[in-house]
């Protein structure tokens, strides 16, 4: 799923970048017969304050940093030409809409879910990027995934990236790759199953059916309540709204990037979502869908970092459903 249906080809693209509030990092992979491999990776960081993530305002504040930071990360990964593009999940909005009859025309479709979401957006909806994908088949009708993001925030990113000699052929949300990586991963969820993925700024809870998608929330580190609360509540949420039946398997993903620096307090996140929960939580490993050379260690940020990156350079493969 791409915020930018008109920046979406066909081919995927050679080298991923995410841009985030505190760093810059970017990966390739290469495949060695069937098994794709991590081959090259990346990371600067930006000085505090250079990059906010937001959905209706400018993302960059000191727009030198970034993009010599970019320009850089660019440069030590072969000066590709065509990169996808990964931004914070607050830049877009994910909705989750359901209509009991479906227009047979694509052009009523777009005016039915622009009319939908533009109850809820925070801006003139003359001024959004909006995106659609068919989403699970109800009883009480058709559902789709909708991405909303403001027209010029995504040129802003747009045109860091062709200053610093890249075209965005992609350009998608962190949470969304996450998603994609873990089902490109062998041993996919088949059942329901829930991702929790932090950032320095904000958290993000998905919750799945399968490879389908059937609820997405994002909110302000610096929001009321705590990770456990939000997490808690989503799945209060599963049971009495979505009829959920318990999950078969629970995520952590971004924890060390999200300012966990030790091994231990990573291990605390995880055991306070699982007394919360009443479930085993894994730690995301893009090891499970992509191979590392021998010169890579393995460490917790670098699997973070990388988790969204292999994400969206396999999403050929599996992509996220509605």
């Amino acid at each position: 799923m791409s915020i930018l249906d008109s920046l979406r080809e066909s081919a995927s693209p050679a080298v991923a970048v995410e841009i985030t509030s505190t760093r810059i990092s970017a990966a390739s992979i290469e495949w060695r017969g069937d098994q794709p491999v991590v081959s090259a990776h990346t990371t600067e960081g930006l000085p505090d304050g250079a990059l906010a993530p937001s959905l209706t305002a400018a993302n960059a504040h000191d727009r030198a940093a970034v993009l010599g930071a970019l320009t850089r990360v660019l440069a030590h990964m072969g000066k590709p030409r065509r990169i996808g593009l990964i931004i914070p999940d607050v830049v877009g909005r994910v909705s989750l809409v359901r209509f009991a009859q479906v227009p047979a025309r694509t052009q009523e479709l777009d005016q039915l879910v622009r009319w939908q979401v533009r109850k809820s957006a925070p801006f003139a909806i003359e001024d959004a990027q909006i995106s659609y994908v068919p989403g699970i088949r109800a009883e009480d009708g058709q559902e789709f995934i909708v991405t909303l993001a403001k027209r010029d925030v995504i040129q802003e990113y747009e045109a860091l990236c062709a200053e610093a000699g890249a075209h965005a052929g992609v350009i998608d949300l962190a949470t969304l790759n996450v998603i994609n990586l873990v089902l490109a991963s062998a041993g996919a969820p088949s059942a329901d199953w829930l991702l929790v993925n932090l950032a320095a700024d904000y958290n993000t809870i998905a919750l799945l059916r399968g490879p389908h998608l059937i609820f997405f929330r994002n909110r302000a580190t610096d929001a009321d309540g705590t990770l456990a609360d939000l997490v808690h509540q989503t799945a209060m949420y599963y049971e009495d709204r979505l009829k959920g039946a318990g999950f078969s398997r629970v995520v952590l993903a971004g924890a060390a990037a999200a300012g966990a620096s030790t091994p231990g307090d990573i291990d605390q996140i995880r055991r306070s979502l699982e007394e919360r929960l009443k479930t085993p939580v894994d730690t995301v490993d893009p090891r499970a869908a992509a191979g590392l050379t021998d010169r890579i260690t393995a460490a917790p940020a670098l699997l973070d970092a990388l988790a969204p990156l292999v994400g969206v350079l396999l999403r050929d493969r599996t992509e996220v459903k509605a």
